[in-house]
């Protein structure tokens, strides 16, 4: 079933069901209105008739069957008895013989404890009157066909039902249209998303000039496009830089080897150029090793492993690894301000991304500091953990700061370098898999990442 169908049977369930609850009630209203109405007349000349018989130099049972005949009421088939207090009928009246109202002692003795009893009997209405004035014990009962009454409502629910036939079909005809109108833009949104590809990316969808819906969701797919185009592009960018630093030791090695053939050398020259060739497979291998942990940290928490991590055993695990280095790389912990918890230092992660992530900025930072070493401080707030890594020497152009962290990106004093430009990258790539998130201030020749992660006693 379309979507179309579907509005349209809602939209015309929902009037099916207000206009049925609306008629049902104006029916309702009107049949107990005629009821009380009739009431009133039936009671009405229950009274009168009580009046004359209970006037002894008036009573007269023709005098009064001949009242009864000419009073002008709105219905037919009138019935007028009364009953004495031994429950004995001593006045009658029939509009038609054949059409009479009998009336047993057990129901006239109710009557008399009740004072008034109001019923329907063959679609007469009838009512029960216990006449008590002037010293009297009546029982009068008053019945009718309510001619007018039931004809206005006869009429009544034939303008409901007609009404109620003709709205529902409204309902559907202009359920189909309107739902049209307003899967217009989805469909238009459709179209454009079909106009988009991988080649495409730049195309953007039509928000309109309206603040619905419709426009927050047109909103919502460009802000996706534009992190996919993004993405394709840092793919791009990162699959061409890939294949350029893995060509390039692969083509050193290719024409040493080729070199080495052309003609019978040395020993001494052939170890040279095994020397050489083994250089380049160590960075080779190397450069394997860093863009597998690139692509392990490119995943999505659900596909690694997670469990509850101390930020201070991986910070001193770290400093024990960097101090045992061949390059002279030191770091300075400063754990000072830790809480008394030690709940507050734990989160929830991969022991091994997150010790990849944090040794990386570290070791970054000894590499570029003037003394080669680090200063590295933990802090844990209520909600945060927060690790600091300052080191001093030459401070980072503000203008290239979010750019040390796209993979292969180095900074022109770096070119000749040791290095692929993966490190940065590989660790805000782990943090945000993490669901925290890297800063960094550098000026006055210091430079501090700012690491801030979210401990589990939130």
């Amino acid at each position: 079933m379309s979507v179309r169908l579907k509005i349209t049977l809602l939209f015309s369930t929902i009037v099916f069901l207000l206009m049925a609850f609306a008629f049902a009630a104006i029916y309702t209203v009107a049949a107990d209105k005629r009821e009380k109405h009739i009431d009133a007349r039936l009671t009405n000349l229950a009274i009168t008739t009580g009046n004359f018989l209970s006037r002894k130099e008036l009573f007269n049972p023709k005098i009064i069957s001949k009242i009864d005949s000419l009073t002008a009421i709105s219905f037919t088939r009138k019935t007028i008895k009364a009953y004495d207090a031994s429950n004995q009928k001593i006045y009658s009246f029939n509009d038609d013989e054949a059409d009479v109202v009998n009336l047993q002692t057990d129901k006239i003795d109710d009557v008399r404890k009740q004072k008034k009893v109001f019923t329907m009997l063959n679609k007469k209405d009838i009512v029960l009157y216990h006449y008590t004035l002037n010293g009297n014990d009546l029982i009068i009962v008053a019945a009718g066909y309510d001619v007018f009454g039931h004809k206005s409502l006869s009429d009544l629910l034939y303008i409901l039902l007609t009404t109620f036939t003709s709205g529902i079909c409204i309902a559907l005809v202009a359920g189909y249209f309107f739902s049209a109108r307003l899967l217009q833009p989805i469909a238009k949104i459709a179209d454009d998303i079909n106009e988009i590809s991988a080649q495409n990316l730049a195309k953007r969808i039509d928000t309109g000039t309206s603040p619905d819906e419709w426009n927050y969701l047109a909103r919502s797919l460009n802000k996706l496009l534009n992190r996919l185009k993004e993405s394709f592009e840092t793919q791009g960018r990162f699959i061409a830089n890939a294949s350029h630093e893995i060509s390039t030791p692969l083509a050193s090695i290719s024409s040493q080897l080729d070199i080495s053939l052309q003609k019978e050398r040395s020993p001494e020259e052939y170890r040279r150029i095994m020397t050489s060739i083994r250089q380049d497979m160590q960075h080779l291998n190397k450069l394997t090793y860093t863009l597998l942990e690139f692509a392990n940290a490119s995943g999505t928490p659900g596909g690694i492993e997670i469990k509850p991590v101390r930020i201070d055993e991986i910070l001193l695990r770290i400093s024990s690894e960097i101090s045992r280095s061949t390059n002279g790389y030191s770091t300075k912990l400063d754990f000072n301000k830790l809480p008394e918890s030690e709940k507050k230092l734990v989160i929830a992660g991969n022991e091994e991304l997150l010790h990849i992530a944090v040794k990386n900025i570290i070791f970054n930072a000894c590499k570029y500091s003037k003394n080669q070493q680090a200063n590295v401080s933990l802090f844990a707030k209520k909600t945060d953990i927060m690790i600091s890594v300052m080191n001093k020497g030459d401070d980072i152009p503000k203008n290239e700061i979010e750019n040390i962290f796209i993979p292969f990106y180095r900074l022109e004093r770096d070119r000749n370098n040791s290095g692929f430009g993966l490190g940065l990258s590989l660790a805000r790539r782990i943090i945000r898999l993490h669901g925290g998130q890297i800063t960094v201030e550098s000026g006055n020749g210091e430079t501090v990442f700012t690491i801030i992660l979210t401990n589990n006693s939130a």
